[in-house]
């Protein structure tokens, strides 16, 4: 279950986010998958670059943050809704990056969401040797998406 917070001026479903967040969960929980919950914050460049600054030292606006909450899963049964963290996207900056490479505002919406949540599943690129990177181009073919956040900064 996705809870969508959308502080933005933008039309958003959380449908734009449903598949994704399914289909990931069931594949890297998959007997939690039907119980977990996850907040998506879409904000602005001043927001983001406040809490990126509060929870992460890092004195500037990002495009995506994660924030997992590192529950002990296998000692919660299954009937219960687990919320596993917070997904925080930067609509203002994937609205620009969305113009400059050429492709919809819903398909950058999607590479940053995929990017937050395999940090919510424990992936991180910064350390994990190019796990992340392949798990990403998957689910990126996979949802017949544009060339993903990683590949973009590499």
């Amino acid at each position: 279950m996705l809870e969508l917070e959308n502080l933005s001026p933008y039309e958003l479903d959380s449908k734009v986010f449903d598949e994704i967040f399914a289909t990931l969960a069931t594949t890297y929980m998959p007997s939690l998958a039907p119980n977990l919950c996850l907040e998506v914050l879409i904000t602005d460049s001043a927001h983001i670059h406040e809490i990126n600054k509060t929870y992460r030292d890092q004195d500037k606006p990002t495009d995506v943050l994660s924030f997992p909450l590192g529950v002990e899963y296998a000692d919660v049964p299954t009937q219960c809704i687990l919320s596993i963290g917070s997904v925080v996207i930067n609509i203002e900056l994937a609205s620009k990056v969305a113009r400059e490479l050429g492709h919809t505002l819903e398909d950058e919406l999607k590479l940053l969401f995929i990017h937050g949540l395999l940090h919510i599943f424990g992936f991180d690129h910064e350390i994990d040797d190019g796990a992340q990177r392949r798990e990403e181009c998957k689910w990126i073919e996979q949802f017949h998406l544009p060339k993903s956040l990683i590949e973009r900064n590499l």
